[in-house]
């Protein structure tokens, strides 16, 4: 059976994730109100955030900086794209 969840990002019941994403509290709480499709939906919106400023994962200060943009776009006011971004036709 699948598991649902009242989702925080998209706003409404849907099918939630299998596992927790993140570890620690974090991951708990994303586990709990975050949908499989929202978690993805912050997967393509990571991607960019990724690709468009060059950042290296590995970097501690991406690791913070893509944790607080994660809370903005999941629980938050939303993460926005960087000023110069034209998404692929």
């Amino acid at each position: 059976m699948t598991r649902m969840v009242n989702c925080v990002k998209l706003g409404k019941e849907a099918e939630g994730l299998k596992l927790p994403p993140y570890p620690g509290e974090m991951g708990k709480k994303i586990f709990e109100t975050v949908s499989q499709e929202g978690w993805n939906m912050w997967v393509k919106q990571q991607t960019m955030l990724i690709n468009e400023y060059r950042l290296s994962p590995v970097d501690p200060k991406t690791r913070q900086t893509l944790r607080e943009e994660m809370t903005k776009f999941l629980f938050g006011e939303g993460s926005t794209p960087p000023a110069d971004f034209v998404p692929p036709q």
